[in-house]
Parts: structure tokens; sequence; C-alpha cells
């Protein structure tokens, strides 16, 4: 039985090379406070988490490649669910 390929060592390795990029959210373009870590972070909508940009329950091949991967806050993240976006809401300011 295979388990969960979100919890093993190459999404884990996949997560931190993106923490530290150190990117605005890739949908509202705002900071994100990388701060966090451990407790606060799983509770605080502000904190840093891995998006796709092709969702992975449509596209499950995509899971570990980098090119797939972006940095999000964790409410948008949930808000915008499983569905495609083709560019970010907002424009990030960071160049």
């Amino acid at each position: 039985m295979a388990g969960n390929p979100r919890t093993g060592r190459p999404y884990r390795r996949l997560t931190a090379q993106q923490r530290a990029l150190g990117l605005p959210c890739w949908l509202c373009g705002r900071e994100i406070d990388y701060t966090l870590t451990g407790y606060a972070a799983q509770r605080d909508r502000w904190a840093f988490t891995l998006d796709h940009a092709q969702p992975v329950s449509k596209r499950p091949d995509l899971l570990l490649d980098p090119a797939n991967a972006r940095s999000a806050h964790r409410r948008c993240n949930s808000q915008r669910g499983n569905r495609t976006v083709t560019a970010p809401v907002r424009a990030s300011r960071r160049w």
C-alpha cells in the first residue's frame, strides 16, 4: 500500500526549496510571513504553503515538479481550491 506522497522526503525537499526562495504569494501578490513555523504555521492564514499551478487532483504527475510549485498564503491556497488559475490575481511589486 502506498503512503501519502505529500509526507515523503521528496515533497518536503520541494517545499523547503520553494520556501527558501522567499517569494510573495503568487495569487494575491502580498508578502508571506516566512517566520511562522510549526504549529503557528498550521493555524495562521498568512503562513506559507506550497501551492501547485496545475492542481494535484487534476495532474498528480506534477506533484513533485518544481516548475509547477508556487508560494502561497494558506488562505489564498484554500480559497483557490483545485481551480486552475492562468495568471495571478494581482501582480507583485517585488521584481
